[in-house]
């Protein structure tokens, strides 16, 4: 059990590392009255998953038999 909560922290963190990096840099700008407007056009269902993944790996790590 402790060996699989290791690999799904291991996976979670890198995913979302991974995809938010990429959902970060999907955003776009434009100016509107002199003031700059960032639009973000990232799918962030990807962090979202990455997270939940992160999160289950950590409770079985921490759970005691």
């Amino acid at each position: 059990m402790k060996i699989i909560g290791g690999i799904l922290t291991i996976l979670g963190l890198i995913g979302s590392v991974i995809f938010g990096m990429q959902a970060a840099q999907d955003s776009e700008s434009f100016s509107f009255l002199g003031i700059d407007v960032a639009v973000s056009s990232a799918n962030w269902t990807p962090v979202i998953v990455s997270v939940v993944i992160l999160i289950v790996g950590v409770v079985m790590l921490v759970k005691k038999k």
